[in-house]
C-alpha cells in the first residue's frame, strides 16, 4: 500500500476476527516500531508482546472493560524506559522524551499494521498500576499505550477531520 493511502485509510478498529496475525506480518510491525526515531537514538521504550488470552482478559479489566483487547489475537504494550535517557537528557529525557519515543514507535507499528490490512486501535485509558502488575514490568518502566492488533471484524464509519485552516497556524 502507498504510504499516503496507508495514512488516509487507517482506522481505529475495535472489533477483531479470530484469525491469527501471521508471524511475518507481526515481525514487520515490530521492525517498523524498532525503526522509529527517538531522542538521541536512545530508544527509551520497550514493547511487550501479549498473546495469552488470560493476560489479554486481565488487560480488559485494567482498561475499564474494553473487551476488544481480549478479542484481538495480539496486544502490544508500549512502555517507557526512562533510564535509557537519564544520563544524557536528565529529567526531561525521563519524563518527556521517553514518552515521545514510545508513542512514535507505537505510531510506526500502527501504520505498519494498516499497510498490511491489519487493524489496531490506540488505547490510552487504563490503570497503569494494574498493567504493571499484570505484565510484571520492571521498576522504572511505565506502560503508555495498549495496542491490540488483528484482522478487522468490521470497519467503522469514517469520521471527519478538522480542516487544515483550523489546524495550521502560520506565524511570521
Amino acid at each position: 500500500m502507498d504510504f499516503f493511502d496507508t495514512i488516509t485509510t487507517r482506522q481505529s478498529i475495535r472489533a477483531y476476527t479470530n484469525q491469527p496475525v501471521e508471524e511475518d506480518k507481526l515481525q514487520c510491525i515490530l521492525e517498523a516500531a524498532n525503526h522509529a526515531p527517538s531522542a538521541g537514538n536512545r530508544q527509551a521504550f520497550e514493547i511487550y508482546l501479549v498473546r495469552s488470552l488470560s493476560l489479554r482478559q486481565n488487560l480488559v479489566k485494567a482498561a475499564g472493560g474494553q473487551e476488544f483487547l481480549a478479542q484481538a489475537p495480539v496486544v502490544l504494550v508500549f512502555c517507557t524506559h526512562p533510564a535509557r535517557n537519564a544520563d544524557r537528557y536528565g529529567k526531561r529525557g525521563e519524563s518527556l522524551y521517553a514518552v515521545q519515543d514510545a508513542t512514535i514507535a507505537c505510531t510506526f507499528a500502527m501504520l505498519a499494521a494498516a499497510a498490511q490490512g491489519i487493524g489496531s486501535v490506540w488505547v490510552g485509558a487504563f490503570d497503569e498500576s494494574q498493567v504493571r502488575q499484570i505484565l510484571d514490568l520492571p521498576d522504572g518502566e511505565r506502560p503508555i499505550i495498549l495496542l491490540p492488533i488483528g484482522y478487522p471484524a468490521e470497519l467503522p464509519e469514517r469520521r471527519g477531520r478538522r480542516a487544515l485552516s483550523e489546524l495550521v497556524h502560520p506565524v511570521s
